[in-house]
């Protein structure tokens, strides 16, 4: 039985969909339930690296049902089996469990994905800006942010002049 079987058997309503495409299996999860299966997934089938979290947003898709797809990508070091999980999040409801309990890796991966996207991950131990100065208020890789900004304006001669 592969992982993914014993995945769809343990978890028959978490798991929405399975596809692959050449040797990538990538399984849509249930938000509700994508940290169990993480949490499975590590302690109890062996995949003990966290590769990725990112995020897509799938505004201007003709096709898409959702907004935003945040992707996980884990790894079986044992074996070399990979397996990407993708979750569907649509607003105002744009929030999942952290996986730093799981994996420590996921902080900074998380606050880039919070950054970013404005998906916020409940018990991340500092979740906060890391790419973007704080008072940044909006979240550049959203599909509606203008290409040229809102016109925000950062004070990057200080920052320049301190580092000389």
């Amino acid at each position: 039985m592969t992982t993914v079987e014993r995945l769809q058997e343990r978890f028959p309503a978490g798991i929405t969909r399975v596809e692959q495409f050449r040797d990538n299996q990538r399984l849509i999860v249930r938000a509700g339930d994508v940290f169990a299966i993480l949490r499975h997934l590590k302690d109890d089938a062996g995949f003990d690296m966290l590769i990725d979290i990112t995020c897509v947003d799938y505004l201007e898709y003709p096709d898409a049902t959702d907004r935003f797809g945040v992707v996980y990508c884990v790894l079986n070091l044992g074996t070399g089996e990979r397996l990407v999980l993708k979750t569907m999040l649509n607003e105002p409801e744009l929030t999942l469990p952290s996986a730093v309990p799981l994996w420590k890796g996921a902080d900074w991966m998380e606050r880039e994905v919070y950054d970013m996207y404005g998906i916020e991950f409940e018990g991340h131990p500092d979740l906060r800006r890391i790419l973007m100065p704080e008072e940044f208020s909006a979240f550049p890789l959203r599909k509606d942010y203008p290409l040229r900004g809102r016109g925000e304006r950062h004070n990057f001669d200080v920052i320049a002049r301190s580092d000389s």
